[in-house]
């Protein structure tokens, strides 16, 4: 078998009952979301067994007791449709992006790797119900044979070589997707199936029905030649759903986040990649909804209507995984933290594809933790010491001092390195710093080595009063220190970030202090720490500190002591 195609029966439907499995079996009638008509636009089998109808309205149809009516999501047929194409990919390189509900896959080749056309169409069947879909299947030695097949015959069907014409004989014309005008004719002629179409004779019907009648009458002998149009193959995964009702609890959401999570990292796994990085789209309730622009399936993607503001969040993850509890997990510590500020009509979650993390673990050694865990770890240790205060700290490019940020551990690689190594490098060219061979540069680090001045810095700095006589500081209190200064460096005048709302201006200075070690004091030496009162003696020491002040509101703080 040359050529495989699969078609989605009743594509609305399916699109609707894969966000749904518990409809799965059951009669579903899908109608269009807007009224007026919101009349019935798709049902499947068993819902016209019992008797629904395409253009019933939604009350004709809420009567038959059997039948569950459910609006159309577009969002669910996109997705729907991004699924059947992973699919395809996961078998076959080479593959047409034919219609929204049908996809046909180029085998020619691929015998050796995927087997017999028995075992193709088991695995491919297998895929599909992973997938949350039920995909006719056929095998043809040619792409329009094997699709009319899918088209018109239900479960697998295998079309040998010279056997498109038996085998499509028995099909209704109406599998040809004809115009309406076509089908009046035909209907006039008395033509119903594939095989009277192709009895009747080539010169006569050109004659009438010109080329089109043709191109209908090759196909219904199953004998059309022509190339595979291959699809584009975008790295999209995309997974939403249109609520029928606003939801406005954690629990039920988190119920639709775990469904459209398992959709989604079945597709990762069909394509062979994990993600890094989630993005959670909300539409809430008030005029908040995403609407699809294309009409076509097969092009559209979820746009955001300029008129409106979906709440959305990014979950970044520190090494790639498809796990899909632990996506929930995170995901749910996220919303217990930030709850949406209204109920919800529509959830989309899209995710950034990236390669699987492969290790190989060591015979000798203990096993190490999952490092996949420890973003769930990270998650908890948030919820505990709240949002921006776990990760990685990272020093920012300014003179401000000690000014640094938290970055999320996804973020930290081999990058973020090779950066702060550039800098470093332009950094050491810029002030002519010698090389590392020069006699100079290693007196220098022998100095620093044997340097026993240490400064220590006070996080938050400690608040302080500061006397100042004729512009000289003659003495320090703050709350666990106070003295006589007796010898004052600087001032030493620093600003920045004047371009932004966070400007800072201060004036440093270093002071020897002269503190009476009966009172509350700081003691250089192991023993003594800040807070601990010394020893009830009247002798005065000599401590060295680092104190600022705030040019913007002229108060006084103590950075640190030099020990």
């Amino acid at each position: 078998m040359k050529f495989a195609c699969l078609y989605l029966a009743d594509f609305p439907v399916q699109a609707v009952v894969r966000g749904e499995p518990e409809l799965h079996g059951r009669a579903v009638a899908v109608v269009e979301p807007e009224p007026p008509p919101c009349r019935v636009f798709a049902l499947n089998e068993a819902a016209r067994t019992a008797g629904a109808e395409t253009g019933m309205s939604r009350v004709e149809v809420a009567l038959l007791q059997e039948v569950e009516v459910r609006r159309r999501s577009p969002a669910a047929e996109v997705s729907a449709h991004a699924a059947l194409l992973d699919l395809a990919r996961s078998f076959s390189p080479r593959f047409e992006d034919a219609a929204a509900d049908t996809v046909v896959l180029d085998l020619r080749g691929l015998k050796t790797l995927l087997g017999s056309a028995a075992k193709v169409a088991d695995g491919l069947a297998a895929r599909a119900r992973e997938l949350g879909i039920d995909a006719n299947l056929a095998f043809a030695p040619n792409p329009d044979a094997a699709r009319l097949a899918a088209r018109g015959f239900a479960g697998i069907t295998l079309i040998g070589e010279d056997e498109e014409a038996d085998r499509l004989g028995g099909l209704p014309v109406e599998v040809l997707d004809l115009s309406l005008e076509m089908q009046e004719t035909l209907a006039r002629w008395g033509i119903h199936t594939f095989r009277a179409l192709a009895a009747l004779p080539a010169a006569e019907l050109s004659e009438r029905l010109g080329q089109e009648g043709v191109r209908l009458q090759t196909l219904a002998r199953g004998g059309a030649l022509r190339a595979l149009v291959p699809a584009e193959e975008p790295l999209h995964f995309e997974e939403a759903m249109d609520l029928e009702y606003p939801v406005a609890e954690i629990e039920p959401l988190a119920f639709i986040l775990g469904r459209l999570l398992n959709q989604l990292c079945v597709r990762l796994t069909a394509r062979g990649r994990a993600t890094q990085e989630l993005r959670l789209a909300l539409a809430l309730e008030g005029g908040h909804e995403d609407r699809i622009r294309n009409p076509e399936i097969r092009s559209q993607k979820l746009e955001t209507n300029p008129k409106s503001n979906p709440e959305s969040r990014t979950l970044r993850l520190p090494v790639p995984t498809r796990d899909s509890k632990l996506l929930l997990k995170l995901w749910l510590f996220d919303l217990e933290a930030r709850p949406p500020s209204a109920p919800v009509l529509k959830v989309a979650i899209t995710a950034e594809p990236a390669r699987p993390r492969v290790a190989q673990g060591d015979l000798f050694l203990p096993r190490a933790p999952d490092p996949q865990k420890l973003g769930l770890s990270l998650a908890r240790l948030k919820g505990v010491v709240g949002e921006g205060k776990t990760g990685s700290p990272e020093l920012l490019d300014t003179n401000r001092p000690d000014a640094f940020r938290m970055q999320s551990f996804a973020e930290v690689g081999n990058t973020a390195f090779e950066s702060r190594k550039s800098k470093a490098a332009s950094r050491n060219s810029k002030f002519g710093r010698p090389e590392t061979g020069s006699h100079d540069f290693r007196s220098a680090i022998c100095d620093l080595r044997t340097s026993k001045l240490t400064l220590r810095l006070f996080r938050p700095p400690l608040a302080a009063r500061v006397e100042v006589r004729d512009g000289r500081l003659v003495r320090l209190e703050s709350r666990h220190l106070r003295g006589r200064v007796v010898w004052a460096s600087g001032p030493w005048h620093t600003s920045g970030d004047w371009w932004t709302g966070r400007q800072w201006d201060c004036e440093e200075w270093d002071v020897e202090v002269s503190v009476v070690s009966g009172q509350w004091s700081v003691v250089s030496g192991s023993r003594s720490i800040l807070g601990i009162e010394s020893r009830k003696s009247r002798v005065k020491r000599i401590h060295l500190y680092r104190i600022y002040r705030d040019l913007r509101d002229g108060l006084w703080f103590v950075s640190g002591l030099y020990d």
